[in-house]
C-alpha cells in the first residue's frame, strides 16, 4: 500500500519485463533492499534541489497539542499519516540518490517524462529516438499500470526498452527504476528516457535519480493545467507543449498557458512542438544533445 497517494498493488503486483519475453520479470516487493553496487552511490546527492512536500513541520515527535492522551479528534491519526508519508518518501529519496550515483558513474543522463494520459509522450519518444540516431545512444524505461503496448512501440525503433507495470500504482518510484536497470544494458554516456505513468499528481513527489524532469502537456488539454496541478510544474525543469498541429482546431491560448506555467515556476523552460509532424523538434533535440551528466 502506498500511503502517500493511496494507490495499492492488491492483486496487481508490479512487473518488470521486456518486449518479446514470454514471462514477466521479477515482481516488486516494497521492502526490497537496493542491490546495485553503484560506485559513488553515497557521495552523489540527487541533482534536484526541489523542495518536496515531505518536509512537514511536525515530523520530529508530538507536540503537546498532538499528544494522543488529549482530546484532539483526528490529530494523532494525521500525525501518523505524516510520519508514514515521510518514511516512504525518505526511503525513496535514498534509493533515488543511489540511482543517481549509478547514472553519474556511467555518464548517463536520465530524464523523467511526466504528463497526463494521451499527451503524446510515447509518440514524442518515437520521433526523438529516430532524430537521435547516430548522434546519441538511447534507452527507455516505460511505466504503465498494465500492458506492454508502449514498450512494444519503442522496441520497434530499435532502442533498448524495459516495461514497468505498476499494477494499481499511479507512479514510478526509485526502486522500480532500480529493478528495471537490472534488465537494461545502459551504454556509457547515453540518454535514458523514463516515461512515467500518465498522472499529473503523484509522479511529482517521487524522485527517480533523474537529472531533469520534463512535463508534457498537449493543446487539447486546456491552458489551465499549470494552475490545476502546480506541484508538477513547480518541480519540473522543462515543459513541452505538444500537438501544436492541432492549434487551428482547438480553443487553446498559447500565451496564457505560458503565463500560467511561469507564474508557478519562473525558471521553467518552455518548448512548443508537434511530435506528429516534427514541427519544433529541432529545439528539443538540440537541448537533449547539450545535456551532460
Amino acid at each position: 500500500m502506498c500511503d502517500t497517494c493511496g494507490c495499492e498493488n492488491g492483486s496487481n503486483p508490479v512487473k518488470i519485463s521486456r518486449p518479446g519475453e514470454t514471462k514477466p520479470g521479477p515482481q516488486k516487493e516494497h521492502d526490497h533492499p537496493h542491490s546495485h553496487d553503484h560506485p559513488h552511490s553515497h557521495d552523489h546527492p540527487h541533482s534536484h534541489d526541489h523542495p518536496h512536500s515531505h518536509d512537514h513541520p511536525h515530523s520530529h515527535g508530538y507536540h503537546h497539542e498532538d499528544d494522543p492522551s488529549h482530546d484532539h479528534g483526528q490529530r494523532p491519526f494525521r500525525q501518523r499519516l505524516i510520519r508514514v508519508e515521510e518514511d516512504i518518501l525518505g526511503k525513496n529519496k535514498l534509493l533515488a540518490s543511489r540511482n543517481s550515483g549509478y547514472f553519474e558513474a556511467k555518464g548517463v543522463v536520465a530524464l523523467n517524462l511526466m504528463s497526463s494520459p494521451g499527451s503524446g509522450k510515447t509518440t514524442l519518444l518515437e520521433r526523438t529516438i529516430k532524430a537521435l540516431e547516430n548522434k546519441k545512444e538511447v534507452a527507455v524505461i516505460e511505466g504503465d499500470q498494465q500492458t506492454l503496448n508502449d514498450a512494444e512501440r519503442i522496441h520497434q525503433t530499435g532502442a533498448p526498452v524495459v516495461q514497468v507495470n505498476t499494477g494499481n500504482g499511479c507512479h514510478l518510484d526509485a526502486d522500480m527504476i532500480r529493478q528495471a536497470l537490472d534488465q537494461l544494458e545502459l551504454q556509457q554516456e547515453s540518454l535514458l528516457f523514463i516515461e512515467n505513468v500518465g498522472n499529473l499528481v503523484c509522479p511529482s513527489l517521487f524522485e527517480l535519480g533523474e537529472k531533469k524532469r520534463i512535463v508534457i502537456i498537449s493543446v487539447t488539454e486546456g491552458e489551465d493545467k499549470p494552475l490545476k496541478y502546480p506541484s508538477m510544474f513547480e518541480h519540473a525543469d522543462t515543459c513541452i507543449i505538444n500537438k501544436t498541429d492541432l492549434l487551428p482546431y482547438v480553443d487553446f491560448d498559447m500565451e496564457k498557458v505560458k503565463q500560467y506555467a511561469l507564474s508557478v515556476n519562473p525558471h521553467l523552460q518552455l518548448m512548443e512542438l508537434s511530435a506528429k509532424t516534427g514541427e519544433g523538434m529541432e529545439q528539443w533535440i538540440s537541448w537533449l544533445l547539450e545535456l551532460r551528466p
